[in-house]
C-alpha cells in the first residue's frame, strides 16, 4: 500500500525506508475526529507535554542530585543556589509534579462527565487508570528525594501502612525501607524508582493513545461519528485549539513557576531531615489529600488502607457499574446532579486531608468517604437502571446544523464508527 507523496525528495527516501511520515500524515491530516470536540479535549494533550517538562526536568536534575542521607538536602540547595538556571528547572520540576496532577485530574473528570469510560473504551479509561497509579507512585518517591522534615516523615508514615496487611506487611515494609528505618537505602530506592517509573508511564501513554486511535475520541454529545460529515481531520483543526490551550496553560504554569514557586509547596520541607523531632501535622501533598482522607476517616488501620487503595480500584471497573446506554452527562439529567456532587466531595475531601484528624474534622471525612464510594457502587448502578435520559441528536452535526443536517444524515446509508 503506497502512502502520501511527499515533495522534499530526502522525506520520501526516508519515509521509502523508514514510513515514519507516512504515520505522522496518517495521524494528523487522515485521522477522523469529532467535528465538535471543546476546550475540555485538550487537557489530554497537556498531560502529555507535561510529562515531556517533568522527563526534560527530571533528568537535568538527576545530574546534580546526591541520593545520600548526608548530602540529599544540601545537594537540592546546590542546585538551588550554585547550578545556572538550576532554581528555576528545580521551581519546574516541583510545580509540574502539581500542574500535572491538575491536568490529569481536570482530564479524568471530563471523561466521567462525558462517559469516555463506556463501550468501546473501556480499555482506554482503564490505561488511563494506571497511569494515574504510575503517576502518584512517581510523585510520592519523588517527594522524599529533597530529604526535608515532610519528605522524611511523609515517607515513615506513608511506607508504615503496609504493615497493616496481615502475614506479609512487615516483610514489604522492611522489603521498602531495605532495613529496618527509613534510612540512606530507602532513598536510594526511591531515587532508583522515581527515575524509573516515568519511562513506564510513557509506554503506558502509548497504549493509551493505541487504544484511543482504535475506536476514536468520544465526543461532549457522546454518540458516534457518522460519516464524514461528523468528523474532520485533527490537522490544522486541533493543533492549532491545542497549541491555544499551551498557550494559557504555559502563561499560568509560568506565573506559579516565577512568582510563587512555593504556593503548593509544604514549608516544612525546607528544614532538614530529622528523626528525632516529629512535625505537628503530617500530611502528603495535596494532590493526594483526598485519599489521605479517606484513610484516617476509617479508624481501623487496615480497612483504611484498604479504602484508600479501593478508592482508585473502583475507577477500574466504573464501565461495568455505570449500564446506561447514554454517554454524555448532558442527556442525563439526575447523572448531572450527582456527577457535581461527587466533584464537591472530592474538594471537601481534600480540604479535610490536610486538617488534624479530630474532631468535626473527622465526621465530615466519614460522610465524604461514605458519599464516594455510594456514588459509584450503589448510584450509579441504579441510575442505570431508573433514570430516564433526554433524546440524543442523530448526528454530531445535527444540534449545530439543525434539520437540513438531519435530513441529509438521514438520507445517507449509516456506516460503522
Amino acid at each position: 500500500m503506497s502512502g502520501p507523496n511527499f515533495p522534499n525528495p530526502i522525506v520520501r527516501w526516508i519515509d521509502h525506508r523508514l514510513p515514519i511520515f507516512t504515520l505522522m500524515h496518517h495521524e494528523m491530516h487522515e485521522y477522523p475526529t469529532p467535528k465538535n470536540l471543546n476546550y475540555w479535549w485538550n487537557f489530554g494533550s497537556l498531560a502529555g507535554i507535561v510529562l515531556v517538562i517533568m522527563l526534560v526536568t527530571g533528568i537535568v536534575l538527576s545530574m546534580h542530585y546526591t541520593a545520600h542521607v548526608d548530602y540529599a538536602f544540601q545537594s537540592v540547595e546546590r542546585i538551588m543556589r550554585d547550578v545556572n538556571y538550576g532554581w528555576m528547572i528545580r521551581y519546574i520540576h516541583a510545580n509540574g509534579a502539581s500542574f500535572f496532577f491538575i491536568v490529569v485530574y481536570i482530564h479524568i473528570f471530563r471523561g466521567l462527565y462525558f462517559g469516555s469510560y463506556k463501550a468501546p473504551r473501556e480499555l482506554l479509561w482503564i490505561l488511563g487508570v494506571v497511569i494515574l497509579l504510575l503517576m502518584m507512585a512517581t510523585a510520592f518517591m519523588g517527594y522524599v528525594l529533597p530529604w526535608g522534615q515532610m519528605s522524611f516523615w511523609g515517607a515513615t508514615v506513608i511506607t508504615n501502612l503496609f504493615s497493616a496487611i496481615p502475614g506479609i506487611g512487615d516483610w514489604i515494609v522492611t522489603l521498602l525501607w531495605g532495613g529496618f528505618s527509613v534510612d540512606n537505602p530507602t532513598l536510594n530506592r526511591f531515587y532508583s524508582l522515581h527515575y524509573l517509573l516515568p519511562f513506564a508511564i510513557v509506554g503506558v501513554v502509548v497504549l493509551h493513545i493505541w487504544a484511543l486511535h482504535r475506536f476514536g475520541s468520544n465526543n461532549p454529545l457522546g454518540i458516534d461519528v457518522r460519516g464524514k460529515q461528523d468528523s474532520i481531520p485533527f490537522h490544522p483543526y486541533y493543533t492549532i485549539k491545542d497549541m491555544f490551550g499551551l498557550g494559557v496553560f504555559l502563561i499560568i504554569f509560568s506565573a506559579v513557576v516565577f512568582f510563587m514557586p512555593n504556593a503548593m509547596g509544604h514549608p516544612d520541607n525546607y528544614i532538614p531531615a530529622n528523626p528525632m523531632v516529629t512535625p505537628a501535622n503530617i500530611v502528603p501533598e495535596w494532590y493526594f489529600l483526598p485519599f489521605y482522607a479517606i484513610l484516617r476517616a476509617i479508624p481501623d488501620k487496615l480497612l483504611g488502607v484498604i479504602a484508600m487503595f479501593a478508592a482508585i480500584g473502583v475507577l477500574f471497573i466504573l464501565p461495568w457499574l455505570d449500564r446506561s446506554p447514554v454517554r454524555s452527562g448532558t442527556f442525563r439529567p439526575i447523572f448531572k446532579v450527582f456527577f457535581w456532587m461527587l466533584l464537591a466531595d472530592c474538594v471537601l475531601l481534600t480540604y479535610l486531608g490536610a486538617k488534624p484528624p479530630e474532631g468535626v474534622y473527622v465526621i465530615l471525612a466519614r460522610i465524604g468517604t461514605f458519599y464516594y464510594f455510594f456514588h459509584f457502587l450503589i448510584l450509579l448502578p441504579a441510575l442505570s437502571i431508573f433514570e430516564t435520559p433526554k433524546p440524543l441528536p442523530r448526528s454530531i452535526s445535527q444540534p449545530v446544523l439543525g434539520s437540513g443536517a438531519a435530513a441529509a444524515a438521514a438520507a445517507m446509508p449509516k456506516e460503522n464508527s
